[in-house]
C-alpha cells in the first residue's frame, strides 16, 4: 500500500512539473497573436515593443504585454515607418 501511495504521489509531482514547464514555456515564448481592427486587448502592462525602423511604407512591428492574469502575449501589428520625407 505504500508503494502505490509513493507512485500516486511522485506521478502526481511529475504531472505538476509538466505543467508548470508549460507555463514557462508560455511566458518565454508565447504565441503570436495578429491584430484585427476592432480587436478588443487586455493590457496590463506593455513589457516590451519593436523599434519603428526608417522605412518609407508599412511595416511589421510587434508588442509584448501581460493580461489582467499574468498571460504574456504577443501582439504583431502594422505601422507606417518613419523614413519618408515629406519634402
Amino acid at each position: 500500500m505504500k508503494t502505490f501511495a509513493l507512485l500516486a504521489l511522485a506521478g502526481m509531482s511529475a504531472f505538476a512539473l509538466a505543467e508548470e514547464t508549460v507555463e514557462t514555456a508560455n511566458t518565454v515564448e508565447p504565441v503570436v497573436e495578429h491584430y484585427t481592427y476592432g480587436m478588443e486587448l487586455d493590457i496590463a502592462k506593455v513589457l516590451s515593443r519593436s523599434d519603428i525602423p526608417d522605412a518609407c511604407g508599412v511595416v511589421p512591428a510587434f508588442m509584448l504585454y501581460e493580461d489582467h492574469q499574468g498571460k504574456v502575449h504577443r501582439l504583431e501589428y502594422r505601422v507606417f515607418g518613419q523614413g519618408c520625407s515629406n519634402g
